[in-house]
């Protein structure tokens, strides 16, 4: 940095070298320090014949350095930049920053953060309302058999949801059978009463346990299917393409799937029930030496239809959880792939909950009407 003998009030700012990224540049903090040590500068001449080569740096050098004299009321003079650098800082000057591009320094504070969870909360809620209205309009024009979809979706849906779910509901109630039976005869054994192990088996898994386990394997599976199904429908602008032709998403695609569930989740429930009995009796059987007739007796004392019921319903409440949180994700899923894996996410995380959340209240009301 040199004054320049012709003006007393200007400075002659030098560069030199190559001004590329990968390069250790100055930082204009150096030259702001030497402007201001220096009084009665007014201009500031750049002088850019010795560069070798630029990129980006050095523009940014540049806008940092016209920043500051802009702010200290100096005049920049750019003659000497290269024709190429000229016109890349007129077009960045001439482009105004975005308000609110830049973050702040400062975080939001406690109150703003609660007040904008609350706003996409009842946003959430209002949307959630909206969506159940829609479905309930769908149903009532299927009652009507006004509902248009076709019953080969329907049919291949229900296929999906019931008939190749059995591998993994099998698995896993039997296994919850299994620990059920463990976990009872741990304490049953010291009062010598292993044989209500079958009981404690019958009711849990009769009442609760099955559903629960088929909701949370639905959800997983199903649910995040149905999320990511018409989450990438529309992102290929495929639901757009059916309601240009007449055809209502919400009947063609939504309720085939919520119907699907509704039917199947049930049946599911109740082989469930019946894998988890199995596993209580291998464990019977096999692990505490008790007659395989007498276990199969005292599970038939324990176990009452309405006990059949109560499960039966649940995994119809559960079902309807599942195939409207796997919709209703999918149908407000973005236009890119990682909306759809969002949405995917979102929807089984929504259905577990869910699922929590309308167990612990159809509990209470089985417990208030005595079932």
């Amino acid at each position: 940095m040199l004054a320049d003998p012709s003006a007393a009030d200007t400075i002659r700012l030098r560069l030199s070298g190559s001004w590329r990224l990968r390069r250790r540049l100055p930082a204009t903090a150096h030259v702001e320090r030497e402007l201001e040590g220096r009084s009665g500068i007014r201009r500031i001449v750049i002088d850019a014949r010795a560069v070798t080569g630029w990129d980006s740096a050095l523009l940014t050098f540049l806008r940092r350095l016209d920043g500051f004299a802009e702010r200290a009321g100096l005049e920049t003079d750019l003659s000497g930049l290269p024709d190429g650098v000229r016109r890349l800082l007129r077009l960045a000057a001439a482009v105004p920053e975005r308000a609110g591009a830049r973050r702040g320094a400062a975080g939001e504070s406690f109150l703003a953060r609660v007040g904008k969870e609350t706003i996409a909360l009842v946003r959430a809620s209002h949307e959630l309302v909206v969506f159940l209205g829609e479905v309930a309009i769908a149903f009532g024009r299927l009652l009507r058999g006004k509902a248009r979809f076709r019953r080969s979706d329907l049919m291949l849906t229900i296929q999906e949801v019931g008939a190749q779910a059995l591998p993994i509901v099998s698995l896993i109630s039997f296994l919850v059978g299994v620990i059920l039976a463990f976990l009872g005869s741990i304490q049953l054994l010291q009062f010598g009463a292993q044989i209500y192990v079958a009981d404690l088996v019958g009711i849990g898994m009769a009442r609760d346990m099955a559903a629960m386990m088929v909701g949370i394997i639905l959800a997983g599976r199903t649910g995040a299917a149905f999320a990511a199904q018409l989450g990438s429908m529309q992102a290929n602008e495929e639901i757009d393409a059916l309601k240009t032709l007449g055809l209502a998403p919400m009947e063609f695609l939504v309720l085939p799937r919520v119907l699907a569930l509704v039917v199947m989740t049930p049946l599911l429930c109740l082989y469930a029930i019946l894998m988890g009995l199995l596993g209580g009796a291998f464990v019977g059987v096999f692990f505490l030496d008790l007659p395989a007739v007498t276990y199969l007796q005292e599970t038939q004392y324990s176990l009452r239809l309405i006990d059949f019921a109560a499960g039966m319903i649940k995994s119809a409440v559960y079902g309807v959880v599942v195939a409207i949180a796997g919709c209703l994700r999918g149908m407000q899923s973005g236009r890119s792939s990682a909306a759809v894996g969002q949405a995917t996410t979102s929807a089984v995380v929504t259905s577990i909950v869910f699922i929590v959340i309308s167990m612990a209240v159809l509990t209470l009301i089985y417990n208030a009407i005595g079932i």
